[in-house]
């Protein structure tokens, strides 16, 4: 039997709404609705839903960024999270050595040699040369940059990854090489990965189960093939003929 890291039981998350004058009662927006579902340890989960689904929101209170209602366990160590944004997501005015090093001089334990040891072996793992560690984000392509992205969020060794969206700032070409990275460090690192997207090609690609969601809830989930040609949700159905895939085959 499969061994479970994440398992998450009626999970809801409200936001505050700004009030317009201050005598104005205060309201709020129910984001998940009694969200729940598990994760196998090696499984790649596909999130998929319009915006403001509540993908993003879900994946948040996974890593506890923000306050939620419900329970979420987890039986793995730091989960970390890769965004969309690549250049948004790194310190503009540091070098990618520096960047790299931050998580390892936070956690500590690690001596100087160490640290560049580690940082040169994670840009290698993730397709780059140590040259790169002299440079700066604003040197670095778009796809340099999300190469960056992984190897600080790979940097404490996570067993669990979550990729908001980690390609689509990305152009085609790009894209295939960072979703091929991805894929060979899931092996490589034996990395569970949450991979959320609204490219439901890309998911079927990549991710061996797929969760859609609408207005903050699970509508449907099962394997790849299942959901996208033996759906049962009328939804799901819409979303992939949007996406121009054959749901008769």
């Amino acid at each position: 039997m499969a061994e479970k890291i994440l398992e998450v039981s009626d999970l809801c998350v409200s936001y505050e709404c700004a009030r317009k004058t201050p005598f104005e009662k205060k309201k709020s927006i129910q984001v998940l609705k009694e969200v729940s579902f598990s994760m196998e340890k090696g499984e790649i989960l596909g999130l998929v839903g319009e915006s403001g689904s509540g993908k993003t929101t879900l994946a948040r209170a996974i890593l506890g960024m923000i306050p939620y209602e419900g329970t979420i366990i987890k039986t793995i160590e730091n989960p970390q999270m890769v965004f969309q944004d690549p250049y948004g997501s790194l310190n503009p005015s540091k070098k990618v050595g520096w960047i790299l090093e931050e998580p390892l001089r936070l956690k500590g334990g690690y001596t100087d040699e160490e640290r560049h040891e580690k940082v040169v072996a994670m840009l290698h793992m993730v397709g780059l040369d140590e040259k790169f560690m002299d440079r700066y984000p604003r040197q670095l392509s778009g796809g340099q940059r999300q190469r960056v992205c992984i190897a600080g969020a790979l940097m404490l060794e996570p067993k669990l990854l979550i990729a908001d969206e980690p390609v689509s700032a990305l152009d085609v070409t790009i894209q295939a090489q960072i979703l091929e990275l991805l894929q060979r460090i899931h092996k490589e690192m034996d990395l569970s990965i949450i991979f959320i997207s609204h490219d439901l090609r890309v998911v079927y690609q990549m991710c061996d189960t797929v969760m859609i969601m609408k207005d903050g809830q699970i509508v449907e989930r099962g394997t790849v093939e299942e959901v996208y040609f033996n759906h049962k949700s009328e939804y799901t159905g819409n979303l992939l003929q949007s996406a121009g895939i054959d749901i008769n085959s």
